[in-house]
């Protein structure tokens, strides 16, 4: 027979869930949705489902990590679950009316911090290998990014097609007797390579996503005294994933969230890539870790990466020689994020990607279609600055905020969590 308290725990766990699905489905599916590969209903069931075999597999370690090795499984009571769970639950809601995405592994991190502070069983050993790989985690977001932006991604570019479907890839043809799925006859077989691309892409954030979130939603209610099993917890958070999938996530799908809408649908990909590899690696090594901080620092590399392909590598290194050269022979070079966009001058060489936003809005934009290699791509250091656009995607201030939000919302989960601890255990 299940406590009041397990119940409150069961049904804060769910709310967590429930949200984590809504805004996860938006991010791992919005550039799929936007493009008309899948539909809502299809995005929200694939993402289900991929988070339920991220959740099951590699998610265990981190519910394992959370739920017994930060602190002894036996501090898990009821009433420390339910606190635990509402300070993650309360950071998401705070998160949302600011409009900036908080780190929902961090948080819940903070409120087991604050527990085992306020009880003298936090593992610190533990502890600074987690806080460890929050510090290297974005900084190989930001490394992979910049890379891949100043070598790879006017190739990638150039080379690969992504457009917007007028009507759905997966049609149903309802001439005969039994209604049968056939892929749209006007799609060519680049569009077909491409659609599955960005597909896989997005099942593999959904399996990313359910393999670092699904601690956050049940791993104290997992503890020596939870009213959970590990496989019952699982399940548990998948349902609530795929609840806020289904209904919640449709707003979500519609904006295709406000953090990748004027990325170039192939910057999106990238980010995908890069940031659902880290959040994997660490969850198979069971350190929970936040997927908003490892793809919003790829982007920031991404940028500058594309932004700094006028200059040769000398003239990063030694600024202070670039400065002796006269300017009219001196690459400029203003390191924004706003380098992903497609450039605004009709003068820019060769095609690019249309934004996520633009393709989620219904809007015409020309695909980035390969030509054949006739147009060859400028070496480092020789592309013209003037085909480089400098609007920035990446505000400062909005960066600078989202970077406090970061700092902010743990902080807070600890020093709440510490104090209801200390009162109440």
């Amino acid at each position: 027979m299940l406590s009041a308290l397990a119940i409150a725990g069961i049904l804060v766990a769910v709310f967590v869930g429930f949200n984590i699905g809504g805004s996860s489905t938006g991010v791992a599916f919005g550039p799929a949705v936007g493009s008309r590969l899948v539909r809502k209903a299809t995005a929200a069931g694939l993402f289900t489902l991929f988070a339920f075999v991220g959740a099951w597999t590699v998610g265990r370690n981190v519910i394992d990590t959370m739920s017994s090795s930060i602190v002894p499984a036996s501090q898990f009571t009821p009433l420390a679950s339910v606190g635990v769970l509402l300070f993650t639950g309360v950071s998401l809601l705070v998160s949302n009316i600011y409009g900036v995405p908080a780190s929902t592994s961090m948080t819940a991190v903070g409120g087991i911090v604050g527990l085992g502070l306020a009880t003298g069983t936090l593992d610190e050993a533990l502890m600074f290998t987690i806080v460890s790989a929050w510090v290297v985690a974005p900084l190989v977001g930001l490394a992979s990014g910049a890379l891949i932006g100043r070598y790879l991604y006017p190739h990638l570019d150039r080379y690969f097609a992504f457009t917007r479907l007028e009507r759905h890839l997966i049609q149903v043809d309802r001439s005969g007797t039994v209604p049968r799925p056939r892929f749209n006859r006007n799609a060519s077989l680049r569009d077909l390579a491409g659609s599955l691309t960005v597909v896989v892409i997005a099942c593999y954030m959904g399996f990313s996503a359910g393999a670092s979130n699904a601690a956050n939603a049940v791993a104290p209610l997992v503890g020596a005294q939870g009213p959970l099993s590990v496989d019952q917890g699982v399940t548990l958070a998948v349902v609530a994933f795929g609840l806020g999938g289904f209904t919640i996530a449709r707003r979500t799908l519609d904006t295709v969230g406000d953090d990748i809408t004027e990325l170039p649908i192939l910057a999106a990909l990238v980010v995908s890539v890069v940031g659902g590899t880290i959040i994997t690696v660490l969850s198979y090594f069971g350190i929970p870790a936040s997927l908003a901080v490892s793809t919003t620092c790829c982007i920031i590399g991404l940028g500058w990466g594309r932004a700094s392909r006028p200059a040769s590598l000398v003239d990063l290194a030694t600024p202070e020689l670039a400065s002796t050269t006269p300017a009219r022979e001196r690459p400029h070079v203003e390191l924004t994020t706003g380098a992903l966009a497609a450039s605004p001058t009709e003068e820019a060489e060769g095609p690019h990607s249309p934004t996520v936003g633009e393709l989620a809005a219904g809007k015409e934009s020309s695909p980035a279609v390969a030509d054949g290699g006739e147009a060859r791509v400028p070496h480092v250091g020789e592309e013209d600055p003037d085909h480089i656009p400098h609007e920035s995607l990446f505000d400062p201030t909005a960066a600078g905020r989202i970077v406090f939000m970061w700092v902010f919302t743990p902080t807070v989960a600890v020093v709440c969590s510490y104090g209801l601890f200390s009162l109440v255990l």
